[in-house]
């Protein structure tokens, strides 16, 4: 797992920013229903976000990240994995989530994020709105394999996602595998000193994006390690920081925002 079960995204919120939040119930192509968090600003910029968690699925850091983001302008709706084998009921530090991430396939989170943008897109006058991915570890892989999903988004952010790890959920391909079919522009936000995700495989993974003329940038902050992304993790205050700042910027770049 990523970060402890009461660990708060690394950003400060911004006081007195005025914001709408929801738990929801969405309902996938399948006809799953699972939960979702929406958090919403409450004088939009235009784009908007899906937060894809790590394998514990929906829980509280995910929640706070969405309100982060609305702060600052864009809606945001942070999903989880497991209505398919858990229902859609808010869950503790106990869950054992194991047994579901063992669970989920490529194509049942393909269609819970189709829900989400579609969810997005819904209101009127937001048909075209312009809709990013971001996710951590398990969702940061899967945030970049949501650039081959045809979700007509407008980019993919992943926090040390593993870009040469296949079957994770089952019936996924390697993120460098699906460089060829990717739609949109890929922001990597990478540990240097990750061990479970060598540099060797992070630039195996940029070489194919860059190959393919896919617009992407892709950051290693040295010495820091997996899950950098954590509030917990003072030593890493200012690596977390520009993280957070890149991903705002990517949004801005890739999007045509306007001003509220």
């Amino acid at each position: 797992m990523c970060f402890p079960y009461d660990a708060t995204p690394p950003i400060t919120p911004i006081a007195g920013a005025a914001i709408d939040t929801e738990d929801l119930t969405l309902t996938a192509g399948d006809g799953t229903a699972f939960a979702a968090f929406v958090a919403r600003a409450e004088e939009s910029l235009g784009p908007a976000v899906v937060v894809m968690p790590d394998v514990r699925g929906l829980f509280p850091f995910y929640e706070e990240l969405a309100m982060r983001f609305a702060e600052r302008g864009y809606d945001a709706i942070a999903m989880d994995y497991f209505g398919r084998s858990a229902g859609v009921g808010k869950r503790d530090a106990e869950f054992e989530f194991r047994e579901h991430i063992a669970q989920t396939t490529f194509e049942g989170v393909k269609q819970d994020v189709a829900a989400c943008v579609a969810y997005l897109r819904s209101a009127p006058g937001n048909e075209s709105r312009e809709v990013f991915t971001v996710g951590f570890c398990y969702g940061g892989s899967g945030s970049w394999g949501q650039a081959a999903n045809g979700h007509g988004l407008s980019g993919a952010i992943g926090f040390y996602g593993h870009p040469t790890r296949e079957g994770f959920p089952a019936g996924a391909a390697a993120s460098v595998d699906l460089v060829p079919q990717f739609e949109c522009a890929i922001l990597g936000l990478m540990g240097g000193a990750d061990q479970g995700i060598p540099q060797e495989e992070v630039a195996t993974y940029e070489a194919a994006l860059e190959a393919a003329g896919t617009d992407h940038e892709i950051v290693s902050y040295a010495g820091a390690p997996h899950s950098f992304f954590d509030r917990g993790f003072e030593e890493y205050a200012t690596e977390s920081a520009d993280a957070w700042d890149r991903v705002l910027r990517f949004i801005e770049q890739h999007s045509a925002v306007t001003a509220a």
